[in-house]
């Protein structure tokens, strides 16, 4: 069984997008959407594991630009592929820790990045895309709640309290995926101390953080 998220997201690239097809969860992503293009309307935004290019191409309809990246070529290679209409869209194969950029950005979105990031690891990772944002800036972060009826379940658990659910893909390959659902109390915990201004939306199967870099 794969367990490099990295290859299993390469795998995944021509399928990903159907997760979204899935009908329970259309009022959510409508909602969601109107809440994205209404923060980001007007500014310059960076984008980090923007996968297949859903939300980049949503928030291309108001944002002023995107720069948006992924570690993975694979999916670059998909979002490339779509039609952004506003010619406002460019693309990089980029690894956040090694990103060159620092307070260049009036925004920033990570849709369904936060899940993957181990336990142990989300305060160098909100440390270092803090960095990538002027103060004042805002960052959004997106991710799934666990809703039993339409996730996978989880099925590893770690010493540090990381998630796993076990996946297989249209070609038969099965890949042990991390995949953790903090609850809201978790997320205002770890913005504690890094902002004054923060919310947490809870959708029905997703959720989304939306917090103010401070001013200097």
């Amino acid at each position: 069984m794969n367990t490099n998220i990295v290859a299993y997201y390469k795998d995944r690239a021509q399928e990903y997008e159907k997760i979204y097809a899935k009908q329970e969860r259309q009022d959510d992503l409508q909602r969601a959407t109107t809440i994205v293009q209404d923060i980001f309307a007007g500014k310059q935004v960076l984008e980090i594991a923007c996968g297949t290019g859903y939300w980049t191409e949503r928030i291309a309809q108001s944002a002023s630009s995107i720069f948006a990246t992924d570690i993975n070529e694979a999916v670059i290679d998909v979002a490339k592929s779509k039609t952004y209409q506003n010619n406002n869209v460019s693309f990089g194969v980029a690894d956040i820790y090694n990103f060159p950029d620092q307070n260049q950005y009036e925004g920033l979105f990570a849709g369904f990045i936060w899940s993957h990031i181990l336990l142990q690891d989300l305060d160098n990772f909100l440390q270092r895309v803090n960095q990538l944002v002027v103060p004042g800036g805002t960052v959004v972060f997106m991710d799934n709640h666990f809703v039993a009826s339409s996730n996978h379940p989880i099925t590893n658990i770690d010493e540090q309290g990381n998630t796993f659910q076990t996946r297989k893909l249209e070609d038969g390959t099965e890949h042990l995926v991390l995949k953790n659902f903090p609850t809201a109390a978790f997320l205002n915990q770890k913005l504690d101390g890094r902002t004054r201004a923060f919310e947490v939306i809870n959708l029905t199967y997703y959720w989304i953080l939306i917090y103010t870099i401070p001013s200097e």
